[in-house]
C-alpha cells in the first residue's frame, strides 16, 4: 500500500509553491536572499540550484528573462509546476543540470544561488538529494569556490553574482575569492539568524574552518551572522 503523504503548500509574497515533489521548504538564507531579489531582478536572470523555484518567481516579476538550473530531477519538476502554477510558465525557463552546465554559452544581468555551504567533516556526508542542498565540503566552499570561478564567463558587462554566506566561512575570504575571479565585492544584506541544527552537530569541525574567528571559543552559539554578498562584474 503506497503511503500518502498529501501536499505541502508554502505561500510568499502572493506566490503559491507546492512542494510535494522532493524539494525542501526554502530555509533562512533563501528567504533572506528573497527579500533582496525585487531590487536587483531585471534584464536576464539565472537562479543556480533553484529547488522549488521561489527565487526564479520572484525574479520573473521584474526581469525580462529567467532561467532555473537545479540537479535534482525532481527540483526541476517542482519549480516548472510553480511556474505553472503562480502564471510564470512563460517567463521562466527551468533546466536540469549542474549549476551553469544548463546555461553554456548564455550570458546574464544577474546571477542569484543560495548554495549548499555547510562544511562537512571527510567522511560524514550523508548522501542523498536532501543531504546535497547543505553540504558544502570539508570547509564549506566546495560549491561556492564553483559558483565564483565561472561566475564571470556567465556575466554580462555590469551583471551580478549574488549569493548567501555564513559568517563562519569568512567575509574577507569570499572578497579574496571574489576579488581573484575579477568581481568587485560588497555586502548588500546581512541578518542574525538562529544557529543551525545541522552546524551544532558538526560545531567542532566548523571551529577548525573558522579562519576569522566568527565564534565564541566555547560552548554553543545561539545565533549566526548570514549575508547577502554580491560580485559584479567592471
Amino acid at each position: 500500500m503506497s503511503e500518502d503523504h498529501g501536499t505541502h503548500l508554502f505561500l510568499y509574497q502572493g506566490l503559491v509553491l507546492r512542494l510535494d515533489d522532493g524539494a525542501q521548504v526554502p530555509k533562512a538564507g533563501t528567504l533572506l536572499l528573497a527579500r533582496q531579489v525585487p531590487a536587483l531582478a531585471h534584464g536576464s536572470v539565472v537562479d543556480l540550484g533553484t529547488g522549488c523555484g521561489l527565487l526564479a518567481l520572484l525574479a520573473a516579476r521584474s526581469a525580462r528573462r529567467v532561467v532555473a538550473t537545479d540537479v535534482v530531477e525532481a527540483c526541476v519538476r517542482c519549480a516548472w509546476r510553480n511556474a505553472l502554477l503562480n502564471g510564470f510558465e512563460v517567463q521562466v525557463d527551468v533546466r536540469l543540470g549542474d549549476l551553469f552546465a544548463p546555461v553554456a554559452g548564455e550570458t546574464f544581468d544577474l546571477v542569484l544561488t543560495n548554495p549548499p555551504q555547510m562544511p562537512t567533516p571527510r567522511g560524514r556526508e550523508a548522501g542523498g538529494d536532501e543531504a546535497a542542498a547543505d553540504d558544502g565540503g570539508p570547509d564549506g566552499w566546495a560549491i561556492l569556490d564553483r559558483v565564483i570561478r565561472d561566475a564571470p564567463a556567465h556575466l554580462k558587462q555590469g551583471g551580478q553574482l549574488v549569493f548567501t554566506l555564513f559568517d563562519f566561512l569568512g567575509e574577507q575570504n569570499a572578497f579574496r575569492r571574489l576579488k581573484e575571479a575579477g568581481l568587485s565585492p560588497v555586502i548588500i544584506a546581512r541578518e542574525s539568524q538562529p544557529f543551525p541544527r545541522l552546524a551544532r552537530e558538526r560545531l567542532d569541525h566548523i571551529r577548525l574552518v573558522d579562519a576569522e574567528q566568527t565564534l565564541p571559543p566555547t560552548g554553543v552559539p545561539a545565533t549566526c551572522e548570514r549575508l547577502v554578498i554580491c560580485g559584479r562584474k567592471a
